[in-house]
């Protein structure tokens, strides 16, 4: 069995920079819309010790990327109070996307410090490649539908029971785990970030 060493290294690397941002924008959004919560959980804030989850940020993506088996990897959550957000559900949707959108902006980050890297070291232009690809793949990974994943506010914001939803949530770690093992999401999901990132290059000129 081959094991990919160096790529789940940097991909591990890499998931503990861009979730610092992604959790960020959770807990900025829904501060800005009135919940309180991440700011006494002490969540708004660009600390990545702060935001990394040991099984999600570190231990899944580490095995997941060594065997070649796709990626899968998270964050710490982001807990907020819906009462307390304007918009209620939509509210409660609106932080859930604050975190893919943020994504997205890094990439296009990235994107924009290739030019340089890739000017003066190719290390850093293929490691801040490799940055975009991964930052669009979360991103794209993240609105799947699936309890914990911020994709699964879609469904509480389009008014599913809570009973339903919290049924869902008891096996969405299982469902992710048949998702990408049984099924072609993964590739799909390297597919799409790879055109992505091939469109973000062109877009900055390469």
């Amino acid at each position: 069995m081959h094991l990919y060493w160096q790529e789940a290294v940097i991909n591990v690397v890499l998931l503990i920079i861009l979730t610092a941002p992604h959790e960020f924008a959770h807990a900025w959004v829904a501060t800005r819309l009135g919940d309180d919560t991440p700011a006494f959980q002490g969540r708004v804030t660009l600390n990545p010790l702060v935001h990394i989850d040991r099984i999600g940020t570190v231990i899944l993506p580490l095995l997941t990327s060594l065997l070649g088996a796709g990626f899968i990897g998270w964050g710490r959550p982001v807990y907020t109070t819906t009462a307390k957000l304007r918009g209620g559900l939509n509210g409660l949707l609106l932080v859930a996307l604050a975190g893919p959108a943020s994504n997205i902006v890094l990439a296009l980050l990235f994107g924009a410090l290739s030019l340089a890297a890739g000017a003066f070291w190719h290390p850093a232009f293929f490691f801040l490649v490799r940055g975009i690809r991964l930052s669009l793949y979360l991103a794209i990974f993240n609105l799947l539908p699936v309890p914990p994943l911020d994709g699964s506010k879609f469904l509480l914001a389009a008014r599913i029971p809570a009973v339903i939803y919290t049924e869902i949530a008891r096996f969405g770690f299982v469902l992710l785990l048949v998702l990408f093992s049984a099924t072609s999401v993964g590739i799909y999901l390297s597919h799409w970030s790879d055109w992505g990132t091939i469109a973000i290059l062109r877009a900055f000129g390469w």
